[in-house]
């Protein structure tokens, strides 16, 4: 075994599974040819480790597995050795609390096929890094400072949102909209003015003591699930359907969910301030139930850190 793999000080960043191989992350590298690379031919997810466990591991597993079979890939990879590659590379880091990525690249055509994805083989890339907030613990305790983007999210006919993918360019541009006009997030209307998500997170809002989110137009997060889940537990309704512009500007709450952060609440929406610049209290609650539960290993699959790789 050669020194890197028994270095423990070189996995502190990460661990990578790349080209059948484990390397540290900052040794991870594709082929600049690849078409996952130069088009963005990519389909990924992410699952989160929290106190040395997964959350909804299975359910990450199987919507990767839908996303790969929409976008037509089939590395040789099954469901089960997607599984134990990830817990390889958690271990391997040693990390309790990790952002864990699969990712299905298309790569390039070789010489002498036609030049069509159709003849381009797909590959398994995995990395466990160090946990990822997508806002900050102050941020979330006051309340995400949101607004509602110019920019239009792509049309599902053009890119399928369910399909989680690469093709952020609207979101990336949505996000520097906010950024500029000193907000800390966006929400994306798609082009009929109806609310669709933001860069990486699901959108909620309460209206009349009922949560709600767009039923088109968005990704199915897993988190996403977690929030109709606990609603249920909590007795509180819930519901996919379309919201519009207006409904949403006016609602009693708004929070956002992802994997890197969990239910997210927001205290202000464009010049709006919600209730008393803080969470409210059918967001705040969602966010406590939650977090609590993940503490009492709701949904885990537990990593064995002394198991052999």
């Amino acid at each position: 075994m050669n020194d890197a793999m028994t270095d423990t000080s070189v996995w502190a960043d990460g661990a990578a599974f790349v080209g059948g191989e484990v390397v540290p992350i900052a040794e991870a590298k594709i082929p600049i040819t690849a078409w996952g690379y130069r088009r963005s031919d990519v389909t990924y997810d992410v699952v989160g480790v929290y106190h040395g466990a997964f959350f909804r591991l299975k359910d990450h597993l199987r919507r990767f597995r839908a996303s790969m079979k929409s976008l037509r890939m089939e590395p040789p990879e099954s469901d089960a050795d997607i599984a134990r590659i990830l817990t390889g590379l958690v271990r391997r880091t040693g990390l309790r609390e990790a952002y864990v990525a699969m990712d299905c690249m298309r790569g390039r055509p070789p010489r002498g096929v036609p030049y069509h994805p159709a003849y381009a083989p797909a590959s398994l890339l995995c990395f466990a890094i160090p946990w990822v907030w997508l806002f900050s613990e102050e941020q979330q305790a006051r309340g995400v400072h949101a607004m509602i983007a110019k920019t239009p999210r792509i049309a599902p006919e053009s890119v399928d949102p369910t399909v989680k993918n690469f093709h952020w360019g609207d979101l990336t541009k949505a996000a520097f909209e906010a950024h500029d006009a000193g907000f800390e997030a966006a929400v994306l209307l798609d082009a009929e003015g109806m609310v669709t998500e933001g860069p990486g997170y699901n959108v909620f809002a309460v209206i009349d003591g009922a949560v709600v989110t767009p039923d088109r137009g968005a990704l199915e997060g897993i988190t996403r699930l977690s929030v109709f889940e606990l609603s249920d537990e909590l007795g509180i309704a819930h519901a996919a359907r379309p919201i519009s512009a207006a409904e949403f500007a006016n609602a009693d709450e708004i929070f956002f969910a992802t994997t890197a952060g969990g239910i997210m609440p927001v205290s202000r929406l464009g010049r709006r301030i919600l209730g008393n610049d803080r969470p409210g209290p059918v967001s705040a609650r969602l966010r406590e139930v939650f977090w609590e539960k993940r503490r009492r290993g709701w949904h885990a699959t537990p990593i064995d850190y002394d198991a052999a790789d």
